[in-house]
């Protein structure tokens, strides 16, 4: 073969990562059980949060840690690790001097600069802080979950962002004896201590005293988390759970100490464990800055994502792929914006969803056009009671749908069922259960203490577990159609959104006791519009415009066709849907993640609408 030739059929260099060796030992169990667990120990870390706070505003006070848009002009708004310092300390006498007792510090708003600081001020008073996700106060037309919630733990302190945009949800609680902390404006009717207030709270010696009483198992946070019932479940974290999870994920990936220091621009919500652990504390323990994203990967607030990454160069970037699907549409047409995103990254994570192959190879070519270099995209698995990440791609890998291997520190025991494996995790980073729910607790670990996460997984290779572990979808999603034929949701539904990237942003997998197979698809805005050239496009309008419907049905009918002869991966009928997942409904789990059931079952007239023998012009007929 002539250079020329071997140089065409050479893909470009991975920009370099070091990662950690993947040193896995495999235990085969006679009943086919596979465990398997790096036989490399987890290395040293903190013993708890605040400790890497205390670290870096000693080593490196004016280093920035916290950074936010916001005034009139949406400058930047910065805080360093010895300002943090010293505010948190103030905050902490001032929760002290509330005699909390150890009731939780809830926090209804979102990502903000105030809420990390009350964070982890609650933390060094030893009160547990609860962030509760923003829809449960401002979406829901019932507060049902919130005031089941605040039942359950009983907070102390309630904190908002603005008092007037809470105050429906402020009124629908029983503030008798909680202490409501605003930060811009207070409520009216709703008696409440501003943010600025308590953080001029003189600090003495009892804010020493308190973070020296911090242990191990000191109870960090609560997370909220939906189960089948879609009530909330108050996951503990222990501060060990924590640190020992950010150790982890840090230790696959080592840093050099050369290096640009940790630069990361985030929107996850930190009421969610991907946010506010997974992303929050490995910048904190490895004193980098985080800049604080309020834009959406959603049509009319992507753009301030945008404004922030031609100005912001990360290290290390994570999106949903609905956001990198939008980025990449933007970078396409804007060399400045790939070269500023570039610059400094040394890893794309995704999250939530498979990324579809083709914005993978996008991605990669805007990458290449930048640097010469690609970039490795990386994920990982696990959930709120995890802490939540457990094992992740850490190597140099093409494939997209990976899960990993079990980082240091975790076992991951794999058990037979049907044609692939239900996954059950023990660890360090494991949660000793469910706030207030003992019975509970003990229903989601098995014999020899293993947590029953409930999602399944298939090795890329039976014969060498080394090469990975493939996302399988939920155990208990699972169906057969009436000709006894299996169908595996999970992977079905992801393979299904890939293929019609990039108008689908979701989907619903039907055919529970029916014949065929039916798809519920939510379309992804912001990428129809694009398709169509109108910024104005509404979901009722997207979802029978032609085009979109022509792409819909194309990426159907490609999945079908390299699906032909295997009944259970084809898709006979679909439809898209104008109504979102609905919070109240539950639809949506702890994850992101689709509850199939509660979304079928709240769908039920569009499932019909489906299977008529005569179905209507919405509904899309493949086969």
């Amino acid at each position: 073969m002539s250079g020329s030739a071997a140089a065409v059929m050479t893909k470009p260099a991975f920009r370099k990562v070091e990662w950690l060796k993947r040193d896995i030992d495999v235990e085969r169990r006679a009943d086919g059980t596979v465990v398997l667990k790096s036989r490399i120990p987890l290395q040293a870390h903190e013993t708890h949060i605040p400790a890497s706070l205390a670290k870096w505003a000693k080593e490196a006070p004016e280093r920035i840690w916290l950074a936010q848009r916001g005034g009139s002009n949406r400058e930047w708004r910065k805080v360093s690790y010895g300002e943090a310092k010293r505010t948190v300390d103030a905050l902490t006498q001032g929760l002290l001097n509330l005699k909390l007792e150890g009731r939780p510090v809830t926090i209804l708003s979102g990502n903000s600069i105030e809420h990390a600081l009350m964070t982890q001020a609650a933390m060094q008073a030893r009160s547990p802080a609860a962030p509760v996700s923003p829809a449960y106060s401002l979406m829901s037309h019932d507060h049902v979950k919130l005031k089941y919630l605040f039942d359950l733990i009983k907070p102390a302190v309630v904190m908002v962002q603005d008092g007037p945009t809470f105050e429906k949800a402020l009124k629908a609680l029983d503030l008798s004896d909680v202490t409501v902390v605003h930060v811009a404006r207070p409520c009216d009717g709703t008696k409440s201590v501003s943010f600025a207030e308590l953080a001029a709270t003189p600090v003495t010696p009892d804010v020493d005293a308190s973070i020296a009483k911090i242990t191990p198992q000191t109870v960090g946070k609560l997370l909220f988390t939906s189960g089948s019932t879609g009530m909330p479940k108050a996951v503990i974290n222990t501060q060990e759970m924590m640190c020992a999870n950010a150790a982890m994920m840090m230790q696959v990936r080592p840093r050099t100490p050369d290096g640009p220091i940790s630069t990361m621009l985030d929107w996850m919500p930190w009421n969610h464990t991907m946010g506010g652990n997974a992303a929050f504390h490995p910048v904190l323990v490895d004193g980098g800055t985080l800049y604080i994203d309020d834009g959406r990967p959603m049509p009319g607030q992507f753009e301030e994502t945008l404004r922030n990454l031609r100005e912001i160069s990360p290290t290390y970037y994570a999106n949903v792929p609905a956001g990198y699907a939008a980025l990449a549409a933007a970078m396409e047409k804007d060399d400045a914006l790939c070269r500023s995103f570039f610059k400094n990254l040394s890893i794309m994570a995704y999250g939530g969803a498979r990324l579809p192959d083709d914005l993978y190879e996008r991605m990669q070519a805007l990458a290449v056009k930048t640097t010469g270099e690609r970039i490795v995209f990386y994920t990982g698995w696990g959930s709120t009671e995890t802490a939540p990440t457990s094992t992740g791609t850490y190597w140099d890998t093409e494939r997209v749908g990976l899960i990993g291997l079990p980082f240091p520190g975790v076992e991951l025991k794999m058990v037979p069922c049907g044609s692939k494996y239900e996954l059950r995790l023990r660890g360090v980073n494991v949660t000793p259960g469910y706030f207030g729910q003992p019975d509970l607790t003990k229903k989601v670990f098995d014999e020899e203490g293993f947590y029953c996460i409930g999602d399944a997984g298939i090795f890329v290779d039976d014969a060498d577990p080394v090469k990975g572990i493939i996302f399988a979808g939920r155990v208990v999603e699972d169906f057969k159609l009436t000709t006894g034929t299996f169908v595996h949701v999970g992977s079905l539904r992801t393979d299904t959104i890939a293929a019609a990237t990039p108008v689908v942003h979701d989907a619903l997998v039907a055919g529970q006791d029916r014949a065929f197979i039916g798809l519920l698809a939510w379309p992804n805005l912001h990428a129809c519009r694009q398709l169509v050239g109108n910024p104005d496009l509404s979901f009722a309008d997207a979802v029978r415009h032609p085009e979109v419907i022509a792409c819909f049905r194309r990426g159907l009918e490609t999945h079908n066709r390299e699906c032909e002869g295997a009944s259970s991966r084809i898709i006979a009928r679909a439809m898209l849907m104008v109504e979102p997942p609905s919070i109240d409904g539950n639809e949506l789990t702890d994850k992101g993640y689709i509850n199939q059931r509660a979304g079928l079952e709240r769908r039920a007239a569009l499932v019909e609408r489906l299977y008529a023998d005569k179905p209507d012009e919405d509904v899309i007929v493949l086969k």
